[in-house]
């Protein structure tokens, strides 16, 4: 287990200062067993041929394949190696969260942030029963001192099971602000982009509204349209008139297509104290 010491990790930053000082760190960490480094996204690919990884801790400014890119592609292996991103940009807070990364630490890198990274990726190991990717829900972690701090993520369970709060980074003025998930009421497709709605407002984010529905399901957030989501958790009121579905989440009135009211009934039916 890599909590007996056997984590193998590999670090991919192309300064060599900041290359060598995360792997002294880790290495000097006992639940960590190997460490690999890269000096680009592109040697780490290469590395990942020849070795099987439990850790990625990546720089995210890098020439050539920088590490959002990389994180792309590891999203794409069967059984990735988690992924820690290492920065010293919180602006990429997005782009991590979309990619489930286990956590975001910020440069200067002190000791004792890094081996609570460390924790996090075993504590993933551990509920997982194996070295395995990062569970979707998941997301990244600011260190304290950053503009916000993130939460832990939220589990992997059935539907409408509980599920811990999840934080999220958005952009306001230029500045990363977070919001928590429970706050979220609903959710509308933009595009690529998605519109977050709470009771004070609303936030865009570049995460496409299907890989929210995925991540977000088992916290109770329903496919109700094509292009909207809605959080079972808000729903004051369902309508039906003349055989047309709507949803009251406040004082907004959400309209449920045809092909999405089978199953939000379904769904509703299927929610502890439903009457059947």
């Amino acid at each position: 287990m890599a909590s007996a010491g056997t984590l193998r990790a590999l670090v991919v930053d192309d300064e060599l200062p900041a290359l060598s000082e995360v792997s002294y760190l880790l290495d000097s960490d006992d639940r960590v067993g190997e460490v690999l480094t890269a000096t680009s996204g592109t040697e780490a690919l290469t590395m990942l041929e020849e070795h099987d990884v439990d850790v990625i801790f990546s720089d995210i400014s890098m020439p050539g394949l920088d590490g959002i890119a990389l994180g792309r592609v590891l999203a794409r292996f069967a059984s990735p190696p988690q992924l820690v991103f290492v920065t010293a940009h919180d602006q990429h807070a997005v782009d991590a969260f979309a990619l489930a990364a286990t956590d975001y630490v910020m440069k200067p890198v002190r000791s004792e942030r890094l081996r609570e990274a460390v924790r996090r990726v075993v504590a993933k190991q551990d509920e997982a029963g194996m070295p395995a990717a990062p569970e979707r829900g998941a997301p990244p972690l600011l260190e304290s001192g950053a503009p916000g701090v993130v939460a832990a993520g939220s589990s992997s369970s059935s539907d409408l099971a509980p599920a811990e709060d999840e934080t999220i980074p958005v952009e306001l003025g230029g500045v990363t602000r977070f919001i928590s998930r429970s706050q979220i009421r609903w959710v509308e497709a933009s595009g690529d982009y998605a519109r977050l709605h709470t009771a004070d407002g609303s936030h865009l984010v570049r995460i496409p509204l299907a890989v929210l529905e995925e991540r977000w399901g088992p916290a109770g957030f329903v496919r109700i349209h094509r292009s909207t989501l809605v959080a079972l958790g808000h729903v004051t009121e369902v309508r039906m008139d003349h055989g047309r579905c709507a949803v009251m989440v406040g004082d907004v009135e959400l309209q449920v297509s045809r092909r999405h009211t089978k199953g939000l009934r379904d769904v509703l039916l299927r929610r502890p104290g439903s009457s059947g």
